[in-house]
């Protein structure tokens, strides 16, 4: 059923200038700050940045997993024509593990050492679900094995240490999908796992997708995993989306020189061994003290091309260069286009 108010053609999940701040000590951090984003049921979005960008926060944001008495959040959530922000606490509990599920970033810190991966999962399907125990640990030992988790039987009842990062990891991929969630949001789903093991999660999530109808969001700092998975990708830093496009067109043209400066980190098995990466110079803005005007100024090597100094005092507007295409940047157009494909060149010839 729709809100009153809310068109049936709305998007599946729609967020509108969500803000989230935390008081400290040394002031206002301003973790998130007018985010808007939209996913269609079915797709997946990926969102990249550096650590600090805002990414994880918005995702709390949308689990309804920050502490309202400590932040501050504003703005709006639609998940399928409910807006969540205003939700009750016991509505939201009620929605997290059944409609929305989340993958941490670290399975160890998730799943509780002192207790049986089986009783852990189990104890996810009660929650939402009127079953008995014999019967839960069925559909339990069923997910597991479908998650790939070798010799399924014995393994539901070890404890977390005793199974590897890559199973640990399907452990936690299992236990987000157990109750047939709508939306499913993957944080970080691959750090500290090896190469392989990382193409293996990714295709599993993948998979899992085509066979549940799952809406996903992808949360990473890397964009290099991020091209065979997303169907569209949002780039935020400094607490704010500074790139969206669909991901076949962020390869091929990006605009933003932030997301210009990630893809030339990424190492390519078509560059010559002896091609340096070129890392972002500098570090990401604190969230206490963000700069006047683009956040990225600081750390951009185009900014002095811009006239009359806008990136020093002005914060550029997100702003649609194409269809579907949004970019924030004072660049005109043109040369944004002109710079991203010197750099490509520059990526593709390895010099």
């Amino acid at each position: 059923m729709t809100t009153p108010g809310r068109s049936a053609e709305q998007p599946f999940l729609e967020i509108k200038d969500l803000g989230v701040a935390f008081p400290t000590e040394d002031g206002l951090v301003r973790a998130v700050e007018g985010v808007s984003l939209s996913i269609e049921r079915g797709r997946t979005l990926a969102i990249v940045g550096e650590s600090g960008s805002g990414k994880s926060v918005t995702a709390q944001a949308i689990m309804g997993l920050i502490d309202r008495k400590i932040a501050t959040v504003t703005g709006e959530i639609w998940l399928d024509g409910q807006e969540l922000i205003g939700l009750p606490a016991d509505d939201l509990r009620a929605l997290r593990g059944g409609k929305v599920a989340m993958i941490f970033q670290d399975p160890m810190s998730s799943l509780h050492p002192f207790y049986r991966v089986g009783d852990q999962i189990t104890e996810a399907i009660k929650a939402h679900r009127s079953i008995g125990a014999k019967a839960a640990r069925a559909i339990a030992l069923e997910m597991l094995r479908r998650v790939g988790i070798p010799a399924a039987e014995r393994r539901i009842d070890d404890y977390p240490h005793q199974l590897s990062g890559g199973m640990r990891q399907r452990v936690m991929i299992a236990m987000a999908l157990i109750n047939a969630p709508e939306l499913l949001i993957a944080d970080e789903p691959t750090t500290a796992l090896d190469v392989t093991v990382q193409a293996q999660i990714l295709e599993l999530i993948t998979s899992l997708q085509g066979e549940f109808g799952i809406t996903v969001i992808m949360i990473t700092h890397d964009l290099g995993i991020v091209a065979d998975v997303a169907d569209d990708v949002a780039v935020m830093y400094g607490g704010r989306i500074v790139e969206v496009a669909p991901t076949g067109v962020l390869y091929a043209q990006p605009e933003m020189p932030y997301t210009l400066g990630l893809l030339s980190s990424i190492p390519r098995v078509d560059r010559e061994l002896s091609a340096r990466l070129e890392p972002i110079p500098g570090n990401p803005p604190s969230p206490i003290h963000l700069p006047l005007g683009c956040v990225f100024q600081p750390r951009c090597t185009y900014s002095d091309r811009v006239a009359g100094g806008a990136c020093l005092s002005v914060r550029p507007d997100l702003l649609a260069t194409a269809a579907g295409h949004l970019v924030r940047c004072h660049l005109p157009a043109e040369e944004r286009r002109q710079i991203s494909q010197g750099v490509l060149n520059v990526l593709a010839g390895g010099s």
